[in-house]
This record gives C-alpha cells, structure tokens and sequence, in this order.
C-alpha cells in the first residue's frame, strides 16, 4: 500500500489511529474549559474529547477509557495553542471544538440544554424516549455489549423530552452554532411504535426551522410506514445493524438478533433506499474481521445506500470494557475501501452543508487513506459540483424561510 503513514502529513490516519488510541491529557490541559465538555449522552461513541484535526477534520477522541491511559498521543496547550505529541514528539497543532454558549444555559422548563441535544461535530443530536429496552429485564437483558445507551440516561441526558423543549435547543444549535442537520434516534422500544414517538419532534422540526432532518432507529415491521416519515420531511434514515457476520451479529447484538434478526435490518435498508435522500446502514468496525466489515461495505454500496463506519471503542462499564480497541494497521484497508466502493458506485458522499461528523471516519474522509489520493478526478468535480448546488439551494431555503441571511458563522470556521 502506498497510504502515506505519517499521522502529522496524513490528518484521516491520525483521525483513525485516535480512535484506536486514544489520547492523554497533560497537566496543563484546558481541554475542559476552552473546549466543549465531555458528554456520556445516551451516544455512548461521544464520550470523548471534541477536537479539529488539520484539514478540519471532527474527531472524538476516547480519553477516559483505560485504553487511552496508555496512549502515546497526548494533548498539551504551548503558548496558548492545543498540540498533540506522540511519544513527546509534537504531531499537529490543533483546535478544540468550540463550546457554544447555549451549552451552559437551560430550557424554559429549567433542564440543561445539552441533556436535551448536543452537538456531535457540527450537528446536533436528540435521543428520543425512555432508555433501549433491551437494557431492561435486569440479569435477563439483551442489550448490545459494546453499548453504553442504558448506562447513561439519567446523567447527561434527559429521559423526559418535550417537543417545545427539542425546538428551543435547536433554535440555539441553529442560530448561534450555524447547525443544518438534526438527528433523531432511538433504542429498541417494546411495541414497535419508533416513528409514532418520533413523528411529533420531527413534524415541528420541519415546519419551524426546514433544517435537514434524520432519522436512526430499529426497523419498522411495517415499512410502509417510511413513506409517511419521508412525507414528514426526513432527509436520511440509518439502520444500526452494527455485524455483517450473521453468527457474530447474533454473539454481539443478541436483542436485536432475537427481535428483529439481521435480515429485516438489511430488508429495510433495501426498501428505503429509493425513498430517502440517503440511507445509512451502520457497522462497528473491530467486531467482526475486516473482510466482513468490507462485504458489508460492498453489500450496502451495491444497493446505494451508504455505510456508517464507526470503530469499535471499549467503553467504560459496558460489556466489552475489558476488550482491546483494534489496531489502525487493520482498519485501514476497511476505510480505504469505503471510499473507493461509493466512488465506484457513485454515491453522494460529502455534500450535505456544514456536516462535519465527529463520531465516524466519513466516506470522503478516506480519501486520503487511498493509495491514490487523486483518482476519479470527474467523480470528485461532480461531487463538487453537487455539493455546491445542494448548499446554495439549502441555504436560499433558509433566507426565504426565515427571512436574514443564514447560517451564523459555521462551527467549522476559525
């Protein structure tokens, strides 16, 4: 492989060896007051540090997980300015997240903001409901064992949402965080009624603000159903299946084996993916081989929807604390051939405005994981082209809407 393997020329390896590794605060950190603060929200992946990597590249970064102890990537301030070293030898200067001022005000119903979203890179993320009910049964429960879903509600984030509540945090994300994406999700709920707690939140969404909206929850049984979501106004919908390997979805995801099983997750990809402006399935790369994790790739792509790749991150309490990250030397084959399957298949990848994902390694991202960078110069300027349209028609959207020129200044700007 020609993958350029120099973390301090090369920002998406560093991006992806943070996952793997983690990093180390030292003592004159500041991360906590100048940056944003870390939040163990119901995303239990968001439990770590919000940085900008060189190229403006969103990552979060595992910091207190045991893995991260032994990191040798740390994070100091020199002369005013976060760095990051590797075994003392300085990487990269680079940015904390900016923490918005809403994050420290509350809801007029006297809740912290951020127990009711917060902002995951440059968009803005509401959990939805009661906690995942395979969390529920006491030594009987069937919940994920990488997840930390049921672990957290309670602490940073709110249980009990309402619908006025969602919208005053969004009118802040937008209007002070320059904010263009929503991003709805739930856990399994026992009764299979996701789209009738979501439908409220979303159809307000839509109505006051014409932001982008999407939309990550269990398969419906009824997929007739999505017609009506995409009437709502949802842009994107994402299907968690997390384990391509059907034996090792079963060992890993044993509620979601029982109770929906892997192929109604993959039916229901199929069944939206001419429905939805985009459709997501999600897989945890570092659970399963990296051969599985690239026929899952090839699988979705195949079919035009485009995959979620997160990395697996052994976090504090859950199943799989105990288990190591993976190696970054094993990941990026995967991530390189996220990029080449959608370049191949021509998916829209990277044009949706002001989207910056912190949580995941985007498609687009792994460009520059490739062994050629500069291949499919064409399909690059058409995504360039469509990026471009796709901002100008959201952004007019939003003049007439709202009647002043949007967005604020983006969160990605310096």
């Amino acid at each position: 492989m020609n993958v350029n393997w120099d973390v301090s020329q090369n920002p998406a390896l560093l991006k992806l060896d943070l996952y793997c590794r983690g990093i180390r605060l030292a003592e004159d950190c500041q991360a906590d007051e100048d940056g944003r603060k870390i939040l163990r929200t119901r995303a239990g992946l968001g439990s770590g540090l919000e940085l900008l990597l060189p190229g403006d590249l969103w990552t979060n970064v595992p910091v207190t997980e045991g893995f991260a102890a032994q990191s040798p990537y740390s994070l100091h301030f020199e002369q005013g300015e976060p760095v990051i070293r590797r075994n003392g030898r300085r990487v990269c200067a680079v940015r904390l997240s900016p923490c918005p001022s809403w994050y420290g005000r509350t809801t007029s119903s006297g809740k912290p903001m951020t127990s009711i979203g917060s902002l995951q890179g440059t968009y803005l993320g509401i959990y939805l409901g009661r906690a995942c009910d395979f969390w529920r049964g006491g030594d009987k429960k069937e919940n994920c064992h990488f997840c930390s879903t049921g672990l957290n509600i309670g602490n940073d984030d709110e249980k009990d949402k309402r619908v006025e509540e969602v919208l005053e945090v969004v009118r802040a994300a937008r209007d002070e965080s320059g904010v263009t994406y929503i991003d709805f999700n739930t856990g399994f709920l026992d009764g299979d009624n996701y789209l009738e707690v979501i439908e409220p939140y979303v159809k307000a969404v839509k109505e006051e603000t014409g932001l982008l909206v999407g939309v990550q929850c269990p398969p419906e049984s009824d997929f007739s159903r999505y017609h009506h979501l995409r009437a709502l106004g949802v842009n994107r919908v994402s299907f968690c299946f997390e384990i391509f390997d059907p034996l090792r979805f079963e060992e890993v995801c044993p509620g979601k084996a029982r109770n929906h099983g892997l192929q109604r997750y993959l039916d229901a990809i199929e069944y939206c993916v001419p429905i939805f402006d985009t459709t997501n399935g999600e897989i945890i790369a570092g659970l399963e081989s990296p051969e599985s994790s690239i026929a899952a790739i090839d699988w979705l792509t195949e079919r035009g929807a485009i995959p979620t790749v997160c990395v697996f991150r052994p976090l504090v309490s859950t199943d799989y604390k105990h288990l190591p990250p993976p190696r970054v030397e094993e990941l990026v084959p995967v991530f390189r051939h996220l990029y080449e399957a959608c370049m191949a298949n021509g998916l829209p990848i990277g044009i949706a405005p002001n989207v910056h994902v912190s949580l995941v390694m985007l498609p687009d991202e792994g460009r520059y994981l490739s062994d050629d960078p500069d291949r499919h110069p064409w399909k690059r300027a058409k995504l360039a082209l469509m990026r471009n349209l796709f901002r100008t028609r959201f952004y007019l959207g939003q003049w007439f809407r709202n009647g002043s020129p949007r967005p604020q200044k983006p969160l990605c700007a310096p």
